[in-house]
């Protein structure tokens, strides 16, 4: 006999305050790439080959990306507990939910602990990566915690796919894992115009990947 043909999985739709709550999570990505663009636009000595977009959470227009930080960790974090009772219902990976929840909470962190001034921004600040403070450091610390949780499920998420039978879906999940860890450990060991715009990029890529996955466990789908 032939192997069964293999079918993606399907849950119900969410519904009610669970769907809400994972729509929050699909917009949290447009929400941060669009403030952090139109930021860049406007505000003077910003650059993206040369600065991260933690720095725009300094100045007297800080607030904004302070506020950004922490409108989209909290969708974050409240889009995961959604999709922890969704995974709950078919067996699924408990760790995605967990560390898209993490995720989140190293958004919220990037808030609270905010970047220092660095290479010129804003404007005024000399050049070069200046001093940091003790809340520099632990903007450090807990983007690091952020963005080492988002690696980890992107590739929980593969093996997932991957045991459904979904093997477009698992390369995709690992391309962008990749993709995000590749550039943000370049950028460490030499943070130079283009590994600066490598990051930023990786980072978009990032906040796509957690839209599309709070999108389809909005849908029902399951990778």
């Amino acid at each position: 006999m032939g192997q069964a043909a293999t079918f993606p999985v399907v849950r119900p739709t969410a519904v009610g305050r669970d769907r809400l709550l994972l729509l929050g999570g699909v917009l949290a990505g447009p929400m941060f790439v669009s403030s952090a663009i139109v930021q860049a636009a406007t505000r003077d000595g910003f650059d993206f080959r040369r600065h991260p977009v933690s720095v725009l959470s300094t100045g007297e227009l800080g607030w904004i990306q302070i506020v950004t930080f922490l409108a989209t960790g909290v969708l974050c974090v409240l889009a995961a507990q959604a999709l922890r009772c969704r995974t709950s219902e078919d067996g699924a990976s408990v760790w995605l939910p967990r560390l898209l929840a993490l995720y989140g909470l190293g958004l919220v962190g990037a808030a609270i602990f905010s970047a220092d001034p660095a290479d010129g921004f804003p404007a005024g600040t000399p050049r070069g990566a200046g001093e940091i403070s003790w809340h520099g450091a632990l903007h450090f610390l807990v983007a690091a915690v952020a963005f080492v949780s988002l690696i980890v499920a992107t590739v929980v998420a593969a093996r997932r796919a991957a045991r459904l039978g979904m093997r477009g879906r698992a390369a995709y999940h690992l391309v962008t894992g990749l993709f995000f860890a590749v550039a943000w450990v370049t950028l460490i060991v030499r943070p130079v115009p283009a590994a600066m715009v490598a990051f930023g990029l990786a980072v978009t890529a990032g906040w796509l990947w957690v839209s599309v996955t709070f999108a389809r466990a909005a849908s029902g789908r399951a990778d």
